[in-house]
């Protein structure tokens, strides 16, 4: 199977790029947009100059609970730069998002919970809106977090939209808000589906 059947078969359809997008990226963008992958994982993810961004970790279910996780998380934070990522909310009728959540949260990640994200998927027209996490080495402000992750979805999720889809997202500044009231943290609503499951 290959990286991008790995891809397409663990994450939803109105999470996923298509071939040509993840082609362009990797081609167009090769001085920062990286695929890493061995038999048992593939990561896709930008190294900016300033912060890290991963779009895409995926690990083998016959290889899940032995650390590859751990350890590609380790890889990136040895750069030394702000590590940033989706994750979707908590869904209380899959409980693999609350796994997700606590593995992040175990590997020292943040909820940045004043940003407001939703992206319309171009698959499935419907809105998705996703939870920003974030981990740094130096204490980052969720308003610097946001400031990265406008860059993020200009430069990477956006890229050649209308040529590789026929349509374009919404503008950044629809996709991404400072909330006027935080969210709850996901991390503790992650705890609350667990202990009741």
């Amino acid at each position: 199977m290959s990286w991008y059947e790995k891809l397409n078969e663990y994450f939803p359809v109105e999470e996923m790029k298509s071939k040509e997008h993840f082609e362009l990226l990797l081609d167009e963008k090769s001085g920062i947009y990286r695929k890493d992958e061995s038999d048992q994982h593939v990561l896709m993810y930008a190294e900016f100059d300033q912060f890290i961004f991963i779009d895409y970790v995926y690990v083998s279910p016959k290889t899940r609970g032995q650390g590859i996780g751990h350890q590609l998380m380790n890889r990136l934070k040895e750069k030394g730069k702000p590590i940033i990522l989706e994750v979707e909310p908590v869904d209380y009728e899959d409980t693999d998002t609350a796994k997700r959540l606590h593995f992040y949260e175990r590997e020292g990640f943040e909820h940045a919970e004043s940003i407001g994200y939703a992206k319309k998927s171009l698959a499935t027209d419907q809105l998705n809106p996703m939870e920003i996490l974030f981990w740094s080495p130096d204490d980052e402000s969720e308003a610097a977090i946001y400031e990265k992750m406008k860059r993020t979805y200009i430069d990477i999720h956006t890229y050649k939209d209308e040529e590789i889809y026929g349509e374009c997202y919404k503008p950044v500044e629809e996709a991404l808000k400072i909330r006027k009231q935080a969210r709850k943290n996901i991390f503790e609503e992650a705890k609350q589906l667990q202990s009741n499951s």
